[in-house]
């Protein structure tokens, strides 16, 4: 960075304006930078300060006496002033040592005028010099960043837009991949690196799961240095961070820079993973014959996956099927490009995401439905809580332009190993996708269909409906008949273990509706139809129910129901 952007103290005392002016304390701090002249003859000036001005003042408002003037150069330090310049003679002879000393306990300096100065003068000439500094920063900001746009369109852009952003804010950066080695510009020695390594390892513990790429530069003190950290990253992930670790404090242009800098390598990563998604598109074109059992030649798995055959052959893995729904009051453009611009911007997102959460995703499209196959590399929490923590992200999307109007429905199948068992995970994987109508919950693992599990395997257009009709078969006709909803009663009285209070509530009738209709139920199915045998069965052919003719066991949604 070119020193002579940041206006100083001491430079202002190089004009001709100072040249009569004296450092009376605080000498230590010249170096302060000055962003502001401000006039003050009031010690009212709380809405006043806004940090880095310097102060001009004749002494009028702190002629009063020596407390008044205490606090209010306390005050002036506390909102990080720059300085503070007093014009002695009629208001104020000499500055008391307790003014002084206050000041060079705080590096603030404190200057006086011996003799009357214009101070519209001195606002002028320095307003002018800010103004054009401020305009040249900007300038060569605007020239850097230029830059390091260009240098990502290069061969190892990254490294070269990191050392510019090191020579131009003269510190040490550090550059965190979330998965990659550390590098450093300029290059230290390995003594040199541990004690930054740790550092970061225990911001990056700290802040983990909160930082999102688009967020403002964090500060923190390390080895009487401050490190500024910019998460790097796109689609809602940070995939990196850069460390600028400044032996000054940290200006405008620095944090300017950095964010510049941290843009341009983000746009570059996005670059490479859709290239790199695009190649693995193509490639895993494979997964869909794998998954459909087209593939149990082991030698040819071997082949499409590569060396680490081995290793992932023996990770256990989910298969989850992902169906894009689109609400009816969006419209897209139906275009055959628009759509594969969608589902590729999908499989990417879906990508950084689980990568996120240790899982390696092998992804095929067919139609409006993505499956993955999500191995699981391994971490500290069980890998159905990270799966489930990868969807949840997933399906609440909402900052990315092209997937926000996008809804996820998803089927995910139990744990397996070794990928020639991928078919039956698929499976899994269908037929809980299969059951969405009947849990309305937008990602549904196979585990929890509990008896649905039974029901699936026996829906061959008889079973079931003999099944329902012997238990539930007065119900049914009665419900026909009268256009009652018998059926829905008996679900949610059962579901919740046979309580009035929450029933009606649950289907939004009062409490005396609810007892004629478990009358009209009792008359229908008779005395016994609670005793344990009867129940149970009842339960299941209401799930039965449920799975061939959801819609007709929607609870209601508001007491606009008859009741």
């Amino acid at each position: 960075m070119d020193w002579e952007l940041v206006f100083t103290i001491r430079e202002a005392l190089k004009r001709p304006l100072f040249a009569d002016a004296r450092v009376v304390g605080g000498s230590s701090g010249l170096d302060r930078a000055i962003r502001w002249v401000h006039v003050l003859e009031s010690s009212s000036i709380e809405s006043l300060i806004h940090g880095q001005e310097m102060i001009l003042t004749t002494g009028i408002g702190m002629s009063a006496d020596l407390p008044a003037s205490l606090e209010f150069l306390e005050y002036l330090i506390q909102k990080n002033a720059a300085c503070l310049c007093i014009e002695l003679g009629t208001y104020m002879s000499a500055v008391p040592e307790e003014l002084v000393s206050l000041a060079n306990r705080h590096d603030f300096p404190l200057i006086v005028f011996n003799r009357t100065v214009r101070f519209v003068d001195i606002t002028l000439d320095l307003h002018s010099l800010i103004i054009n500094r401020h305009h040249r920063m900007l300038g060569e900001l605007e020239s850097i960043s230029r830059e390091f746009h260009r240098l990502t369109l290069t061969s190892q852009g990254t490294v070269k837009v990191l050392q510019l952003l090191s020579r131009s804010t003269r510190t040490q950066v550090l550059y965190m991949q979330l998965q990659g080695k550390p590098q450093f510009f300029p290059a230290l020695p390995p003594e040199e690196q541990e004690p930054l390594l740790r550092f970061f390892s225990a911001f990056y513990e700290e802040m983990e799961g909160i930082h999102q790429p688009d967020a403002a530069p964090s500060f923190r003190e390390f080895g009487g240095k401050t490190v500024v950290l910019k998460p790097v990253g796109a689609l809602d992930q940070t995939w990196a961070y850069i460390l600028m670790v400044c032996p000054h404090k940290p200006q405008e242009f620095d944090c300017l820079l950095l964010d510049s800098a941290s843009l341009s390598i983000a746009q570059e990563l996005l670059r490479t993973r859709y290239m790199e998604e695009r190649k693995l598109f193509s490639e895993n074109l494979w997964v869909d014959e794998l998954i459909n059992g087209r593939i149990d030649d082991e030698n040819r798995l071997k082949s499409l996956i590569g060396p680490d055959f081995g290793v992932v052959n023996e990770l256990a893995y989910r298969v989850c099927l992902i169906e894009i729904e689109n609400p009816r009051n969006v419209k897209w453009n139906s275009s055959e490009n628009e759509w594969e611009s969608i589902t590729f911007h999908l499989s990417l997102v879906l990508r950084s995401i689980f990568e996120k959460y240790s899982l390696r995703p092998l992804i095929t499209l067919k139609n409006n439905r993505l499956t993955v196959i999500a191995l699981d590399i391994q971490s500290k929490l069980p890998g159905r809580t990270r799966l489930q923590q990868a969807l949840e992200t997933l399906q609440n999307i909402r900052s990315d332009e092209k997937l926000k109007d996008l809804q996820l429905v998803i089927g995910v199948g139990k744990s397996h190993t070794k990928l020639k068992n991928a078919p039956s995970g698929y499976q899994e994987a269908v037929q809980a996708l299969s059951l969405y109508p009947c849990h309305q919950k937008p990602t549904l693992f196979y585990e929890e269909l509990g008896v649905f599990q039974l029901l699936l395997s026996l829906n061959d257009g008889k079973t079931l409906q003999n099944f329902i009709r012997t238990y539930l078969g007065p119900l049914i006709d009665h419900d026909q008949q009268k256009g009652s909803e018998l059926l829905l009663t008996l679900r949610v009285y059962l579901d919740h273990d046979g309580s009035k209070q929450i029933a009606a509530r649950k289907l939004f009738i009062v409490r005396q509706s609810l007892y004629y209709r478990l009358d009209k139920i009792t008359e229908l199915l008779g005395e016994d139809f609670m005793s344990p045998e009867n129940r149970i069965s009842i339960q299941v052919a209401l799930r039965a129910y449920q799975f061939l003719y959801p819609e007709k066991l929607t609870l209601p949604s508001s007491r606009s129901v008859p009741l």
